[in-house]
């Protein structure tokens, strides 16, 4: 689990496509991938409306400091019925599209930012990366989430190295609910209003909205719940009352942060 063992990996791939989404994962991947070898390397960032403009903005800015081959695309998941519907598996078609998107501008091998503590979850788009023949080169060399962000830092990456999990905007909407833009337009701009009332950030905090049945939870970190009194979470409650549109007109609650909990396995997987 070394950086010359991930170099070897990539080595023997030859030229390479790697799908950069906006976290530390695939941007310290494409940042290794291009200096070892500048010229062999397209990286490919795909837009969509669970991708949150931020990620969009990193990843052109990153492509402008190294000078990256850098190609940005439209994933094209909410042309898919599938996707929108938001079943148990919703990853494998929202991957099934991407890796398609990727392969239709590109015939290089295609790698992903996956790494060892990936593996220990459900990963259904794990599943579509084995069928478009996706590489890990954290998987193969031993990397987990540690180790890549030891290696952001050896990269000299600053604020990339310390930049929270950030699975995509869709991740936070309950298993059978249907994906709609205007929804995860919601989520996005209630993380950032809770965001931005809390102080601190890096690699210990968290901010989800999560969509469910019954209404709207903003789960968070312990030190962020613990700063939050009654009267901070009935303003920020308020606040969030006003973006949430019609159709989310449930009640808002905090709770604390639980790694996907809107995912709902072997539960409703439709929902008219």
């Amino acid at each position: 689990m070394t950086r010359q063992h991930l170099e070897s990996v990539l080595a023997g791939l030859g030229p390479v496509a790697v799908a950069v989404s906006g976290g530390v994962d695939s941007l310290t991947l494409a940042t290794l991938a291009h200096r070892r070898a500048p010229g062999t390397a397209l990286m490919v960032h795909a837009v969509s409306p669970a991708v949150p403009d931020e990620a969009t903005a990193r990843v052109r800015a990153e492509g402008v400091r190294e000078g990256w081959d850098l190609r940005v695309i439209e994933a094209g998941e909410f042309a898919d019925p599938a996707y929108r519907a938001n079943p148990v598996n919703r990853c494998f078609f929202c991957k099934t599209n991407l890796y398609g998107a990727v392969r239709r501008v590109t015939d290089r091998q295609i790698l992903s930012g996956a790494n060892r503590d990936d593996l220990g979850e459900y990963r259904p788009g794990l599943d579509a990366a084995r069928e478009h023949g996706v590489r890990h080169p954290y998987v193969e060399a031993g990397f987990d989430k540690a180790a890549v962000r030891a290696l952001a830092r050896d990269l000299g990456l600053g604020t990339v190295a310390e930049l929270p999990a950030a699975p995509c905007l869709s991740s936070r909407v309950e298993t059978g609910i249907p994906i709609e833009p205007e929804t995860l337009g919601f989520i996005h701009a209630v993380e950032r209003l809770v965001g931005g009332a809390l102080a601190g950030g890096g690699v210990g905090r968290a901010v989800r909205c999560r969509v469910r049945a019954e209404g709207v939870v903003v789960e968070l970190d312990p030190g962020s719940l613990a700063a939050l009194d009654a009267e901070r979470r009935a303003a920020l409650g308020a606040g969030i009352r006003t973006l949430a549109p019609a159709r989310l007109d449930g009640p808002v609650r905090f709770a604390p942060y639980r790694v996907g909990s809107a995912f709902l396995v072997g539960q409703r997987e439709a929902r008219p």
